[in-house]
């Protein structure tokens, strides 16, 4: 089983201090996150981090300068004690058909639906699935399909090559035939639920859960 799943999008890690989580993200790689913008009416604002190649991690956190969202924050931050890797995204070259694909399997990874913003005054669109809602651990990667947009990849981040993501869950053989469905690899252990990713940097590998 490849170390780096194919066709990763990207990683959420989801805090609930942002800066202090970008600040420690900084000191541990020698590596700092771009900022990437703010989720508006969602009170969240995100940095970003190349891992290699179409792949890129994305921190998230609440926004201190959004007043309220107008429902729950994305990755339900508000409920994090501390930060944690709590999704992945794969991109299939055809959305719709992996969609298809997965529900002919036995697995249904959600409904496409459109999102769009404008981070820097230029609207953005894609599509992507909402997941698995019988599995909501985040460690059944939900699907993006990015268009004509720019990828997030392209727009000159700082790079920490991705050397291995994973995972453990309690009752590890019920999930593994669920990434698979979409056809995504990912190393699954028994244990507490968590998807652990290391990089290399300048300060050697380093891992994150």
């Amino acid at each position: 089983m490849n170390a780096v799943p194919a066709h990763l999008d990207h990683l959420v890690l989801a805090t609930p201090d942002l800066a202090a989580t970008v600040a420690d993200f900084t000191r541990r790689t020698g590596v700092a996150p771009a900022p990437g913008g703010a989720h508006v009416g969602r009170g969240t604002r995100n940095f970003l981090v190349g891992l290699g190649g179409c792949s890129y991690l994305e921190i998230i956190g609440a926004d201190p300068e959004q007043t309220g969202p107008h429902g729950p924050r994305p990755f339900a931050v508000d409920g994090l004690t501390a930060a944690r890797t709590v999704a992945w995204a794969v991109s299939p070259p055809d959305l719709d058909a992996a969609v298809a694909g997965a529900r002919a399997r036995g697995y249904d990874p959600g409904d496409i639906r459109p999102v769009s913003r404008r981070p820097d005054g230029t609207l953005l669109r894609w599509r992507l699935t909402d997941g698995d809602t019988q599995h909501p651990s985040g460690l059944v990667p939900f699907l993006i399909d990015w268009g004509s947009a720019v990828h997030p990849s392209a727009s000159g981040l700082p790079v920490t090559p991705l050397l291995r993501l994973s995972a453990s869950a309690p009752e590890p053989a019920e999930l593994r035939p669920l990434p698979a469905a979409v056809d995504a690899e990912l190393p699954l252990t028994e244990g507490p639920v968590a998807l652990t990713f290391t990089v290399d940097t300048p300060h050697g590998p380093v891992t994150f859960s």
